[in-house]
């Protein structure tokens, strides 16, 4: 299911988290709790995968939540550098070339969540022994309690990751 606003579908271009916002293939995993969320822009540049996993850390360690860093900075990477190398449409002069990150907290839950303009759908490889990369979704599957993606009008898309 798409994410949806009062007045349609959610684009890449203007989707952030709006208050209460949680996947939807996740909700059976709130529970009550503080909430909070957090956004960032990253350009199309190698060092934004760096820039992911610091923003992580430190909204992390004001949430008081730094027990759950290691791991956050894992699956943050995986899906951040997903996101830069297949969702990113670079020789399409008039898509946006930007990835938004976004850490929603939910009580001890908090899902980070990046929106891309690209249309190739996120899914598990299986890599053979002499492949060099396409484990990084085994990564955020083995680290996470979920992760999903859903599309996003009238391209593009959400991928995100619960992690507790």
């Amino acid at each position: 299911m798409q994410p949806t606003t009062a007045h349609g579908q959610w684009t890449t271009f203007d989707w952030w988290p709006p208050v209460g916002w949680w996947p939807e293939a996740a909700l059976d995993l709130l529970d009550s709790g503080p909430s909070a969320s957090a956004t960032f822009v990253l350009p199309p540049e190698a060092s934004s995968v760096h820039t992911a996993r610091s923003f992580s850390t430190g909204t992390l360690t004001g949430w008081g939540l730094g027990e759950m860093i290691e791991n956050m900075e894992l699956v943050v990477s995986e899906l951040a550098t997903n996101a830069l190398r297949h969702g990113l449409c670079l020789d399409d002069p008039r898509r946006e070339r930007t990835v938004h990150m976004s850490l929603v907290r939910r009580g001890d839950l908090v899902a980070s969540a990046f929106t891309d303009p690209g249309s190739s759908v996120p899914v598990l490889r299986y890599p053979g022994p002499l492949d060099t990369g396409g484990l990084g979704l085994h990564i955020v599957e083995s680290l996470s309690l979920r992760w999903g993606w859903s599309a996003l009008a009238p391209h593009g898309k959400i991928v995100w990751a619960v992690l507790s």
